[in-house]
């Protein structure tokens, strides 16, 4: 199974990645994971991304493009792979589909984890409050929301068209949404 996984901040990505990658025993593939990675192992491209972090600018498509690359030719992907914050942008979106059908293994599908809002505002609240996220205030989850709404919504059409976008609903409890998730990827 090769996919990405999508969903606004509190939609339970992070902990539906780790069921689905052990379901279908792929790796979980995390481009926060990948920087790491990369700036912590001094790699070339660590070190230009490390470059441009370090002065508080985002890190240019082709840089990311070429991490996200170099991780998916690694052995562990050979039968699929779950994405998890790439692609972020239709420029993206194209990359991955070029880098994939070079490769001969297009992707399967685009999963898109679905939410209602106002609950998830109360769920970031109280995680801000019990982790002490002084930072995750309702102004700043809010705006999040938004801002991932508008910049999802340009991939998950393109996701549609493809055929591969599947939407599941995210609320109720981690084994409900879970059991949706593989049923729907497994249907």
């Amino acid at each position: 199974m090769r996919l990405v996984i999508m969903g606004p901040p509190g939609a339970g990505k992070g902990t539906q990645a780790a069921v689905i990658a052990e379901a279908f025993t792929i790796p979980h593939i995390s481009t926060g994971a990948i920087f790491r990675a990369n700036v912590g192992e001094g790699t070339e491209l660590g070190q230009e991304a490390k470059g441009y972090m370090d002065r508080g600018e985002y890190v240019p498509d082709s840089v990311v493009n070429n991490m996200v690359q170099h991780r998916l030719a690694e052995p562990d992907t050979e039968n699929g792979f779950l994405l998890d914050g790439y692609p972020r942008t239709v420029d993206q979106l194209h990359e991955l589909n070029r880098m994939l059908g070079d490769a001969g293994h297009p992707l399967e599908r685009a999963l898109e984890i679905t939410v209602n809002t106002e609950e998830v505002v109360q769920r970031l609240l109280k995680r801000a409050e019990t982790e002490g996220r002084a930072d995750d205030t309702e102004e700043v989850i809010r705006r999040r929301m938004e801002v991932y709404a508008t910049e999802t919504e340009p991939l998950t059409a393109l996701y549609s068209d493809q055929g591969i976008l599947v939407k599941v609903d995210g609320m109720g409890s981690i084994d409900e949404v879970s059991a949706r998730i593989l049923a729907a990827l497994r249907g």
